[in-house]
């Protein structure tokens, strides 16, 4: 028997079609157009080419602004990926427990981006802020307005208090999914606690981990509201990365040209390493 397609169907899909055409493909198409022009002002554009990405791709700003985001996003991964299992492997599988873990785990979830920024800019001073009044107390000379290490580990310790609760949940999900029976038989056979955590838990997340490695990568390596609110790209251009660059490029000195320029190879190289962290790991999934 002959299927049939009935094609009215995707009069249904039509609405989506029309939606992200305005939201991404118009946008997107705009930055394209400006990336190869140029212009004097009074919205009058001229032809540049690709001007625009050769002078980019020559700069010595964007590869170390860059090079700030490949070593956050390397550290923030590093930190948070063994601490969410960590915290994950031991929250409670039942009882009261449960429910009171999983609402702290996302109560720093819920709190708005701009806010965390704020909050961590009071909590780092060192006349009313207790994390950094506590430090000084101790004798350690600590100051994330004025000293680039400092406000370097004051934004990780604000990522890993934001955004670690997304992999402890991812984690949690995963583990609450494993069957008794496993437990059970590793038991039986006197497997140690490591023992398990190696052959039945951890092979059991690998697609949890691979989903919270590239949410967390994608979004450190896009991070812009919380560095810039707690230290502006400070001290000096410490912690300026891309995306506080290319906002300081497009506003801040109207260079619109070369911010779409700017935000295009952004979004490709986000791309690229989000598909080579997908192609690796589930690679090493199937070899497994």
């Amino acid at each position: 028997m002959e299927k049939t397609w009935n094609n009215k169907a995707w009069f249904l899909v039509l609405p989506v079609l029309v939606l992200v055409a305005f939201s991404a493909v118009i946008p997107l198409m705009t930055v394209v157009n400006y990336s190869v022009q140029d212009t004097f002002g009074n919205n009058q554009f001229f032809w540049n080419g690709v001007d625009w990405y050769q002078e980019l791709l020559a700069s010595n700003r964007f590869w170390e602004s860059m090079f700030r985001n490949l070593i956050f996003s390397g550290v923030i991964l590093a930190i948070e990926v063994p601490l969410g299992i960590f915290i994950a492997l031991n929250m409670p599988r039942s009882g009261w427990g449960v429910p009171v873990c999983l609402v702290l785990m996302a109560l720093p979830l819920l709190v708005p981006w701009n806010v965390v920024g704020t909050i961590w800019q009071v909590f780092g001073r060192s006349d009313i802020g207790l994390f950094g009044y506590y430090l000084n107390a101790l004798g350690i000379d600590y100051n994330y307005v004025q000293d680039p290490f400092d406000a370097w580990v004051t934004v990780v310790i604000m990522d890993v208090w934001h955004w670690t609760s997304l992999i402890v949940l991812l984690c949690y999900a995963g583990l609450v999914s494993i069957p008794d029976a496993f437990y059970q038989a590793a038991k039986i056979d006197g497997a140690s606690r490591w023992a398990v955590f190696r052959y039945i838990q951890l092979p059991k997340m690998q697609r949890v981990l691979l989903i919270a490695v590239l949410l967390r990568f994608m979004d450190s390596f896009m991070i812009y509201t919380e560095p810039f609110v707690l230290t502006g790209g400070g001290p000096g251009n410490s912690t300026t990365f891309l995306s506080i660059d290319l906002v300081k490029m497009a506003l801040g000195e109207f260079n619109l040209g070369q911010a779409a320029a700017m935000s295009l190879v952004y979004f490709l190289i986000i791309l690229l390493l989000s598909w080579a962290f997908y192609t690796v790991m589930t690679n090493y999934d199937a070899k497994r």
